[in-house]
């Protein structure tokens, strides 16, 4: 059983930057791909970025590649966001997300966009840009 806690969110101005942090205080996600989902209202959930588990290749979306980057601590315990220049339309409820990684299994860049595919989430963290 794996549980996950963001934190790190919270109200800045547009331009400023944030840190958001993903963990798991039980269990190590040194076998798990991470991935960061965001969800503002009356929009879809949608993939920002993701970590691999074996090598850290990193995936984004157009919308926040540049100003975004994920990364892991070196002992695997903790996944980052962080989110630089930031937007109003960066305003959502930001989730991480693990994914099991197991031999021989679909390969992360095919499937790292689909909620479906993850078997933990936390319970989100909010992060709202406003002037």
């Amino acid at each position: 059983q794996v549980q996950l806690e963001e934190s790190g969110g919270g109200l800045v101005q547009p331009g400023t930057s944030l840190r958001l942090s993903c963990a798991s205080t039980r269990f190590t996600l040194a076998n798990y791909a991470i991935g960061w989902f965001r969800q503002a209202p009356g929009k879809e959930r949608e993939a920002v970025a993701c970590i691999e588990n074996s090598d850290d290749t990193t995936y984004y979306a157009d919308s926040v590649k540049g100003r975004f980057t994920i990364s892991r601590d070196k002992d695997k315990s903790t996944v980052y966001l962080e989110m630089n220049s930031l937007k109003p339309e960066d305003t959502a409820v930001y989730y991480c997300a693990a994914v099991f990684r197991r031999p021989f299994g679909i390969g992360l860049s095919y499937i790292w966009k689909e909620a479906g595919r993850y078997d933990y989430w936390g319970q989100g963290t909010q992060v709202t840009v406003s002037s």
